[in-house]
């Protein structure tokens, strides 16, 4: 067992998926947010992606469930089971890491109730000290841009909870919202769209999937209405499997009032950002992070209605992560935010 004198970890707690940094490290480890339970005596038998691959493939006797839900803690105990067996692992490989100082990606506009939810789990899986930083900031750190500087940049991160959307300036958020649209509504929307329209009933993978290989917010760009899929589902009409072909377009439709929904907040932020800072937006332009920022298409959907430039991060569903690692090398700064 290997040990590199580490005193920080972070950890991106999502909605959707957890990732784990460390001190200088980086990533090391990268999981599905989800549990699945024995309905019979509750205990927590898979976490992470073991947890995913059991989702809508089990008895009535498992359940499969999110612990997190708009990026906070919605179920306090499996939150910590969850948390703690994503510890447990990476001690294989870096050693013990109980009485180390944890830092936390958390929502804009947190309550103190569910910011005590995280500290108190933290503290439960042994943190000696938990600091937190706003996802957006971190965002904005992981993608390398220059936070500290006196002048306006936008950050917009679609997770899969929440869309979280700030201007920053002088290392502080200046304006900011959050959206209940992200990726998790695209899923359920693309799922309500095919049951509505062709009678088939489809299950949260399948709607991701249809979301990752088909999705777009712009489909007249490489021709992606024209792409296809095909799926299997039950029949609504008569309880029997059913394979059908989707198209694009079809998931296309399915998105338009998420994505509009999205960019409307944007639009929205915008309009109540302080006139200096949203001339610089104009120059530096509107920078997406977060998994669902990969939609085909919305970086330019986004820039042709908001008239201002997109530009999709590098490595955007990292960016939280990393920028939440780059964070710990200034904690007193973390201090001070989270008190």
């Amino acid at each position: 067992m290997l040990n590199f004198g580490i005193r920080e970890v972070g950890i991106d707690l999502g909605t959707a998926n957890t990732l784990l940094v460390l001190q200088n490290k980086g990533i090391i480890m990268r999981e599905p947010s989800m549990v699945a339970v024995d309905g019979g005596n509750g205990e927590v038998i898979a976490v992470g992606r073991d947890a995913y691959e059991m989702n809508g493939r089990t008895s009535g006797g498992i359940k499969v469930s999110y612990p997190m839900r708009w990026g906070v803690i919605a179920d306090h105990e499996k939150a910590i089971v969850m948390i703690a067996r994503f510890l447990k692992e990476i001690t294989k490989t870096v050693g013990n890491l109980k009485r180390k100082i944890f830092v936390i990606s958390v929502p804009i506009g947190i309550t103190s109730v569910e910011k005590r939810a995280i500290i108190e789990a933290a503290k439960r899986v042994g943190a000696r000290e938990t600091l937190t930083i706003e996802e957006p900031l971190a965002a904005a750190i992981g993608a390398n841009l220059p936070v500290w500087e006196p002048e306006g940049l936008m950050v917009v991160d679609i997770g899969g909870g929440t869309t979280e959307m700030a201007v920053i300036s002088s290392n502080g958020i200046a304006v900011s919202q959050s959206l209940k649209n992200a990726g998790q509504a695209m899923d359920r929307v693309v799922a309500e769209y095919i049951l509505k329209n062709y009678e088939l009933k489809i299950g949260s993978r399948t709607a991701e999937q249809l979301k990752i290989r088909l999705g777009t917010a712009y489909g007249l760009i490489d021709g992606k209405r024209e792409e296809t899929m095909e799926i299997g589902g039950n029949d609504l009409m008569t309880g029997r499997p059913k394979t059908i072909e989707i198209t694009g377009l079809d998931v296309e439709k399915a998105l338009e009032e998420t994505v509009a929904g999205i960019i409307n907040g944007v639009r929205r932020t915008l309009e109540v950002t302080p006139p200096e800072l949203a001339a610089d937006l104009h120059d530096r332009g509107i920078v997406l992070t977060g998994g669902g920022s990969l939609l085909h298409g919305l970086d330019k959907k986004m820039a042709e209605e908001i008239k201002v430039p997109v530009i999709l991060a590098e490595n955007p569903m990292d960016c939280v992560a990393l920028g939440t690692e780059r964070a710990m090398r200034n904690l007193d700064s973390l201090r001070l935010a989270s008190s």
